[in-house]
């Protein structure tokens, strides 16, 4: 269940069932990024199990400053 404002702004998210962390991961970034729900509607994703690399790609690289 996905959970928006008025402005498609995604508040909230849940899934369960298999491989529902998939999903989970793509509205996360989704969310992050401040991107509408539609978006993801839009979208064209590749094979998710990929995107568990980018911990490891990313690891060395430097915390935004705020």
């Amino acid at each position: 269940m996905l959970i928006a404002a008025d402005n498609d702004q995604i508040l909230g998210f849940t899934a369960f069932g298999a491989e529902a962390s998939e999903l989970m991961a793509a509205v996360q970034v989704a969310m992050m990024a401040g991107l509408p729900y539609a978006a993801l509607r839009a979208g064209i994703f590749a094979h998710p199990t990929a995107a568990e690399g980018l911990t490891f790609l990313l690891a060395g690289t430097p915390a935004p400053s705020q």
